[in-house]
This record gives structure tokens, sequence and C-alpha cells, in this order.
């Protein structure tokens, strides 16, 4: 049936939306695919019902291929489930928590590994109903503290979320690559290049866990790849940690006078006029004091030491540190740890050295894994205004643990031996874990296996973000006139625009419509009989369906014009063959 203009729900808007970020939250409101709801949440219009739907087919298409077979599970779940597994406490503020009018508690689905394991467990019970794989296309929701880009990063979205079930490991990895391979065929479908990086597991869990990034400038991701193949997200990368190096016959360490140097810049500065030395921030240990907020609420600081030219990554933090918050240190948790000497912090002192201790802070102290045994520094010696030199790590001082805080830079070499990184942003598009057995153990999913022996399923969780993919795609094609969608997944085949003032061109698009309706052809028809051209023509160039057959003043001699929005290639023809030429 052809869509009428005249008829359809849709009013485009002239003005960029006041907080649009991004140019897809731009277009998409202005061209009547979205309308804001509240912050981090959006009316999906007729438009974008459409183009969501085409996204939702390939992936269908993809994960019958593969094996699948699609569920559907409730958003407002219990919290049971959620308790068993440690979420209900672990995602914290992450996630919207409510209650009935009972007093039992529920909540509003961030995901959903526990309610899958519940459903196979349920109706599951024989090593001969596996391999497993089953998936549901479903709203989700998480409490973001900052939602922005519009369908970016909101707090309703739409995924894909597969999970696949095995007794062995062998078939596991047999499951997992075949999501993998599925994905590559998704992405490939939608026109949409991708990275695949090592990632973190996160609340996940698991053993293994890779993304899909597709590199783009908005990309809240940073992620590292070498020329020779390694790729991985920037929380998961792995420092070379150099060797070791023998530090008899080093000179011992010294304390030095160094007023007014309690940032790196002004202790290099100093260093080098005092010690009369060629020091660079590389030489020196800076001493970053975190606060931690455990899930139980308690507070806890730890200092990291990391080499002075490197400053810690908020992310890399974050993951190190899960489930607990990670935050910069207060004046007022200095102010209850007296003996951490702001700006002159260090892992040694005199007085530490004497009474044969490692520290003197009494606080948790971690090193960066480039601070190997045999290196030597420059850092805070715990005493206002005084530093002290040639303190070597393993002999003077060492840590309680090694931690992956550091922002990573081009150039650092890739753990793999592959060569030096360099770093580009990405947004996720996919993300697939090896599970194992977490959710299965915590939620008793076990199976006889060919000997009648119970044994633990093993799991595998594959995510793709729907609305984030949509958004992508409208950042990615669009021109300074509104959005170019790819045929792919583009809410009409063909839009038929009449114009001038007689009932010729009418007529014509009226018959132009109909057969290419006939042809198979998804058709809007902007019928709309007192709308200036100019006005058809921008919301034609707006709504962004790629083909425009444009039908005016050439309508008495049976003429229209082609207009490939992807090109900008415009082309006066015979209408019978318009209709030919888009119909093949």
């Amino acid at each position: 049936m052809v869509t009428r203009l005249s008829t359809f729900f849709l009013r485009t808007l002239r003005e960029d939306p006041a907080d649009a970020e991004v140019t897809s939250h731009r277009l998409l409101v202005r061209a009547g695919y979205i309308r804001r709801a509240a912050p981090g949440i959006f009316t999906w219009l007729p438009l974008g019902l459409k183009v969501k739907a085409k996204i939702e087919g390939i992936i269908r298409d993809e994960m019958a291929a593969a094996g699948a077979f699609e569920v559907h599970f409730p958003a407002l779940l219990p919290r049971d489930p959620y308790e068993q597994s440690g979420r209900w406490t672990s995602y914290g503020d992450g996630i919207f928590r409510l209650q009935d009018r009972r007093g039992a508690d529920y909540l509003l689905a961030p995901t959903h590994e526990e309610m899958f394991t519940l459903l196979v467990k349920d109706l599951y019970s024989s090593y001969k109903d596996l391999p497993l794989t089953i998936y549901q296309i479903q709203d989700k929701y998480r409490d973001e503290a900052r939602p922005r880009a519009g369908l970016l990063r909101g707090r309703e979205f739409t995924m894909k979320d597969a999970y696949s079930f095995d007794y062995t490991d062998e078939g596991q990895d047999a499951s997992y690559q075949a999501q993998r391979d599925a994905y590559e065929r998704i992405f490939q479908r939608l026109g949409l290049d991708y990275v695949i990086v090592a990632a973190d597991n996160g609340l996940m869990g698991g053993a293994r866990s890779e993304e899909f990034l597709h590199p783009i400038a908005v990309g809240e991701d940073t992620f590292v790849r070498s020329a020779n193949g390694y790729a991985a997200n920037v929380e998961a990368f792995t420092t070379v940690a150099p060797e070791p190096i023998g530090f008899e016959g080093l000179p011992a360490p010294v304390i030095f006078d160094s007023p007014n140097t309690p940032t790196i810049d002004s202790l290099v500065a100093h260093a080098n006029a005092v010690l009369e030395g060629d020091y660079a921030a590389a030489d020196t240990l800076k001493n970053v004091v975190l606060a931690l907020t455990h899930l139980d609420g308690s507070r806890e600081l730890v200092v990291v030491g990391l080499p002075g030219d490197r400053e810690v990554d908020d992310k890399r933090a974050e993951v190190a540190f899960a489930p607990a918050a990670v935050e910069a240190a207060t004046p007022e948790d200095f102010e209850k740890h007296p003996l951490l000497v702001k700006g002159y912090i260090g892992p040694w002192s005199p007085e530490g050295a004497i009474l044969g201790e490692e520290s003197a802070t009494g606080i948790r102290y971690l090193l960066d894994p480039r601070v190997v045994d045999g290196t030597a520094w420059i850092t805070g010696a715990n005493i206002d205004q005084k530093h002290v030199h040639s303190l070597v790590a393993g002999r003077d001082f060492d840590g309680d643990g090694f931690v992956e805080v550091a922002n990573v830079r081009a150039g650092d070499p890739a753990p793999d031996g592959s060569g030096p990184v360099e770093i580009a942003r990405g947004m996720e598009i996919g993300h697939v874990f090896a599970l194992g057995r977490f959710f299965a153990e915590t939620l008793g999913l076990r199976v006889l296996d060919e000997n009648g022996k119970l044994v633990t399923v093993t799991m595998g969780s594959y995510g793709i973000g729907v609305t984030r993919i949509l958004a992508i795609l409208a950042e990615l094609n669009n021109d300074a006139k509104g959005l170019v969608w790819p045929a792919s997944v583009a809410p009409f085949d063909v839009h038929v625009v009449a114009t001038g003032r007689g009932a010729a061109a009418f007529d014509l698009a009226e018959q132009v419509s109909a057969q290419l309706d006939a042809a198979g052809l998804d058709v809007l028809y902007d019928d709309r009989p007192k709308v200036s051209p100019g006005v058809k023509f921008g919301d034609a160039e707006l709504v962004g369906v790629p083909q425009i057959v444009i039908v005016g003043r050439g309508a008495p001699d049976g003429e229209v014009e082609l207009w490939d929005r992807r090109t900008g290639d415009r082309e006066v023809v015979p209408a019978t063959e318009a209709v030919a030429r888009l119909s093949t």
C-alpha cells in the first residue's frame, strides 16, 4: 500500500532541537523519527519504527542462520533472581528499582542473563537438549547519570541479546564462534565498519570478552590497535612491564629540599636545577590518592604509584577497582589521614626505613606495572617540601600489588608483541562474552550428561545495540540538507514527490506510485496539494529516502526526474523507464 504524506503521521522541524549534541540526534528529531519524552528517553514515531524494524529484520535473519530461536521476556522483573546472582547490589545506582503496591521489589531489566538461565533450567534437563541458543530483541533500562547524544547513550534502549547453552567447553567455543560470525555478517549487511577488540568482562564476568567497535569521532570508547592485528579496548589493555633490574651498587636514597614543587612539572624543573641532572617526568614517581566507595557503603583510600609522565585513566580505574566506585580523594579525606602529605606523598620515608616499614602513609599502596624492581625514582619523601631521589623499587619500597590505571598512549607496545599501538575512538555496536558457568552455578542450571551425571551448563552472552546502531547509521549517512539512509534500512524504498499546480503532475505521480507499489516497493508519496515545491523538496532531503522521483513540469509529456540522494545525481526520464529502473 502506498503511504500518502497528506495523511501520514509526520511533522518535520526547521530548527534544531536545543538539547541536540550530535548530528544523529539533531536530524532524527527534525526529520520526525523520534521525539524527546525525558532525558535519555524517546518516543518512537512511524519513520523511526520503520528504520528500527529494518535493522531488527537483518538481525533476525542472521540469528536464524546461526541457529538461534527468538523469545521475549518482560522488562519488569522480580528482585530474587538478581539477588541470587549478586547483581541487585553490584549494579549500584545504575539500575531502576521499584516496588509494587505490596512492597515487593522489582527492577527494569538492564540485561536478562538470570531470566534466560531460569527459563532453560525450567524446560531442559538433558545434554541431548543442547546446544541451544535463544535470543530476544527487547528494551533495556539503565539509570545513566548523564544521558547524552540522543540515542547513543540513553536510559532506555533496544538491544538484541542472545545466550548460548552448552554442557562442554568445546561446545561453548563453537557457539561463541557462531555468534561472532553472525555479528560480522550483520554489520557487513548494515554497511558498518567495525574493529573487534579484546574487552573487559565487567559485571558480566566470564573468561572471554570481545567488543565490536565502529570507529567514529563521537565514540565514547577509546581503543588501541597495532599495525599487525592487535586490538583492545583501552580498559582491557595490558601494560608490557620492563624486565627487573639488578640494584646492587646503586646509591642510597637521598632526601632533598624541594619547596613549592607539588606538581610533576615543578618537581622536574627543580630537580634538574638542584641535582644537576637531566631528569624528565618519566623519572619521577607520581603518587595518586583515590577514594573507593564499596558496595556496602564503606570508603577506602588507596595510593597508586605510577610514572610521572602518566595520568590515571578514569575508565581503566573503574575497571581495576570494580565494583567499587572510584573518585579522586577529597580534602576531607586528606584531613582524616594526616600521614598523607599532599603534594609530597611517597612509598618510603626515613622513619619508615629505620623502623623496617615499607611506607609511612598507612594506606594500601599499589604500583603501575612499569615500576619494577631495580628502577630508581624521584618521589615524595612524605615530608612537607621534601622529595627523595635514588629511591629504588624492590630495595627501598614495595607495593601491595600492581594495578592497571595509567593512561595508554600511542606508541606503547602491544602486549602480544605485534609492535606499537595507535589510539582511536569508537562506539560499541556489539559485544560477545564467554560467560562460563557463573550464572548456571548460581541459579542451579544443570543437565544430565552421557553418563547420567549432573553437570553445570556453560553459557555465552551476545549483545547488539539496535537503537545505537540506528543512531550511528544516521550519524554516518547525512549531508547538509538531511539524512541519506542506506537502502538496506531506509524507511521507504522510493519517495515520490508531486509538484506543480496542475492535475497532470498529481495524476502521473499517482500512477507511478501505484506501479512502484505493484512492483513490491515501499512507497512514500508526497501528495500534499497546497504545499510548495520548496517545502516538499526540503522534507524529502530531511527524511532521507535514498531514491526520489519528482513529478512536475514534465508530467504532460510523461517525464519524471530521478534523484539519487546518495550521489546527488538527477536525471529526467520517461515515467515508464523510471519505474523499470527502480523496480530492478
